[in-house]
């Protein structure tokens, strides 16, 4: 079609009753389009106006700092001009003459900032809180370098919070300081710290006001740093116990993993002889042989008792004491540990400069922060009771008419679904209640439901049902737990919650390498972000490096922004996160040459593995100079691999087969997802290779096989719902939720 015959020019239609007017100039129209195609529109979502607000801040702040700064130099000169006695805030707009005639001696004003600078000042430090007043210009500062350029220096209600503190507190303490020296100017205290120091010292005296400004010290101090008052003791050992161990400090958590106490049935005759002494008072000669024997015979009653005298033994003398002569003792042979050159030069450098500490490669680096994430749904997963009694009845309904008899069932309620268990009765074949599976879906109306037949480590049967509202699970309510904060693991990833609402994190270098398989829309994308985010919150860019490999160029770019800190690539390379098939192979190839040569540094260092191998470098028990260096752990993660066996084929499988074979012991782990889990992408080589594997909802049972060996996936709701292999059974998790802006 010719260019000529289009009369569609812009994006809208002209009306045909609407036409031009002959001989009408259309300038007047021209001109008024461009009026409204430059005209800025400004709403309180749009981002150039919380910039001009934090622009505002900043230069608020700024003013502030030199206003109260010449202030101290000039207060003197201005005096007069600023005084309420003399005008105040009405000598602003009053002229040279006016002020001479209202009483001002000096009506030239010597602040560096002018008559507004004088005000500003004069108010905030004379009439209100002193010196303490130049936060102000801080916390304008913090507030509008955050809404100008998006970075979080200090977290505003934290700012604010400290802030009002410390303005208080300076003002109260100099007022206290210039009742000790009058001669200090006025304007460090202000009118609040001269007045309230006054009223305090009235009504609690001087020595009640320093007890209460070290009290507010002493807690603001506590409050941010958490300082402990505990006075150091010596630990007494027990004066004739010398063999009981140490008590620990922390008896608390001692106490909580005892085990409980086990009764043990005891013989007759130590309970006679535990009963008779109970009321025997312990004395030092009291297992003692005694001189005076005395016989006890027992008579009947109503018989004569003849009272036989004492017998008084007298004791025989100790026989002589021979003094023997110690032999002389036998010199010990001297036992000494020799240690090698390596191993003494090793301890000097350890005496001399510690041990060598990676991090301090990039000592500014902070781990983000857990404010950067949100918090998706309710913290507390709550069930409707009526749910789980309706789905219990139509259960036992289903069972009971195929003639099925159950002893027991409970409910366990997760985020996604909820586990039944039940206990049939005697002689009940699980193969039978195996085969029910779509009647019981059919009874509860539901999808997604899945019989566990049996329960493993249980003697049950499960079956989960989803919930009619399933909770979200936020990223941040599992980075947040005591469990996650205080792991242990070498690269701990959190993946979400179990079905009994338990907070589950796994160990990617005990895998060590995971695949993951889901259909499109299920929730892959949002796992790998997962175990993206929880090694960032945990690892030191010296101690984790990522490979990034996304063929649909859109998953991963989010993760641009970390390139200078996480990412690695190869020498030459713009982009780190890698989109090209071709470059894909050489990043696999160039990783085996990695593996090759963190190998050779394993076997010249006599260790087996990298944690081995990185403790005896931080010891320097290592020499740089022989190549030796801190190696990080690097996690390669590839989006779509089934875009790559598609499209290069044996030269990726090869590579890879290679490094999920070998790589896990110099700390190279491999993270591969994809959406269609067949048999010619999980190639044999590679599942024989990836014990760990992590399944979202698949679209057929063969599928599932492929990725788990076993059905189930297809039986998920999707949303994040997935199953997880580690080899010996599979785990049912709610994925933990990242969304777009909270990785941005």
């Amino acid at each position: 079609m010719s260019l000529r015959g289009n009369q569609f020019k812009g994006n809208s239609f002209r009306n045909e009753n609407e036409s031009a007017k002959p001989g009408q100039k259309q300038t007047t129209s021209r001109a008024s389009k461009v009026k409204e195609a430059y005209l800025p529109k400004f709403d309180l979502q749009d981002g150039r106006l919380v910039k001009i607000v934090g622009l505002l801040f900043v230069v608020i702040s700024i003013y502030f700092l030199l206003a109260f700064t010449s202030y101290i130099f000039t207060w003197q000169e201005d005096q007069s001009y600023v005084i309420d006695a003399n005008g105040g805030w009405g000598n602003l707009f009053k002229s040279v003459e006016e002020l001479r005639e209202g009483g001002v001696d000096d009506p030239v004003v010597e602040n560096w900032l002018g008559k507004v600078g004088a005000l500003l000042a004069h108010q905030f430090i004379y009439e209100w809180f002193g010196v303490a007043s130049f936060l102000f210009a801080f916390v304008f500062f913090v507030i509008g370098y955050r809404l100008l350029f998006k970075v979080k220096i200090f977290a505003i209600e934290k700012v604010l919070g400290y802030s009002l503190f410390f303005i208080l507190f300076i003002s109260l303490l100099m007022g206290f300081g210039h009742s000790f020296f009058a001669e200090t100017p006025h304007f460090l205290e202000g009118e609040f710290g001269y007045w309230s120091n006054k009223l305090l010292t009235v009504q609690i005296g001087q020595a009640g006001v320093a007890g209460l400004l070290i009290f507010l010290g002493l807690t603001i101090l506590i409050i941010a740093y958490n300082i402990d008052f505990k006075i150091p003791q010596r630990d007494k050992q027990p004066e004739f116990t010398p063999d009981i161990p140490d008590v620990p400090d922390n008896i608390e958590l001692v106490r909580e993993n005892k085990s409980e106490p086990v009764e043990f049935s005891v013989n007759d005759r130590y309970k006679k002889e535990a009963k008779i002494e109970q009321n025997v008072v312990l004395t030092p000669n009291r297992f003692e042989k005694t001189e005076t024997v005395e016989e006890v015979v027992d008579t009947p009653l109503g018989t004569n008792v003849m009272l036989s005298p004492t017998v008084t033994v007298t004791p025989t003398p100790p026989p002589p004491v021979v003094v023997v002569e110690p032999e002389p003792a036998v010199a010990e042979p001297t036992f000494t540990i020799e240690k090698t050159e390596e191993e003494t030069k090793a301890n000097e450098l350890v005496e001399q400069f510690g041990t060598y500490d990676p991090t301090l490669d990039l000592a500014s680096y902070k781990k983000p922060h857990l404010d950067l994430l949100e918090n998706h749904g309710s913290a507390k997963i709550s069930v409707d009771a009526g749910e789980l009694e309706a789905n219990k009845n139509k259960i036992v309904e289903t069972l009971n008419h195929y003639n099925i008899e159950i002893d027991k069932i409970k409910a366990t309620i997760g985020p996604t679904v909820t586990l039944y268990e039940i206990i049939p009765a005697p002689g009940v074949r699980i193969s039978k209640i195996k085969n029910l599976e779509d009647d019981i879906a059919l009874s509860l109306a539901a999808l997604g439901i899945r019989i566990i037949a049996p329960m493993p480590g249980k003697g049950t049967i499960g079956i989960e049902v989803p919930n009619l509202h399933p909770e979200m699970v936020s990223m941040r309510s599992i980075l947040a737990t005591e469990k996650f904060q205080q792991t242990t693991m070498d690269l701990p990833i959190a993946l979400g919650k179990t079905i009994s609402n338990e907070v589950y994190i796994a160990d990617l270098a005990k895998m060590p390498h995971l695949l993951v398989a889901g259909a499109t829309g299920q929730g892959k994308s949002v796992g790998i972000n997962a175990i993206l985010v929880s090694l960032l919150y945990t690892k030191h860019p010296s101690q984790l490096k990522f490979v990034l490999v996304d063929p649909k160029k859109v998953e991963l770019t989010l993760f641009n922004k970390i390139e200078r800190h996480f990412l690695a690539k190869l020498p030459g390379e713009a982009d780190a996160i890698i989109t090209d098939t071709k470059k894909v192979v050489n990043t696999l190839n160039s990783l085996c040459i990695e593996m090759d040569q963190r190998y050779d540094l394993l076997k010249d260092a006599q260790v087996r593995n990298l944690k081995e191998y990185n403790d005896k470098f931080v010891k320097r028990k290592l020499n740089p100079a022989n190549g030796h260096k801190f190696l990080a752990y690097i996690v390669l993660i590839v989006d779509e691999f089934a875009d790559l066996m598609m499209t290069a084929g044996k030269e990726v499988e090869a590579p890879i087969a290679r490094l999920a074979q070998l790589a896990r012991a110099i700390g190279i782990h491999l993270v591969l997802a994809t959406q269609r889990p067949s048999v010619n992408i999980i190639t044999g080589t590679i599942k024989a290779n990836f014990p760990a594997r992590l399944a979202f909802r698949v679209l057929s049972k063969i599928d599932s096989r492929t990725i788990l060996d076993s059905g189930g996936a297809d039986q998920l709701i999707g949303r994040g719902d997935m199953l997880l292999s580690t080899g010996n059974d599979l785990i049912r998790l709610q994925c933990a939720f990242v969304d777009t802006p909270e990785v941005d």
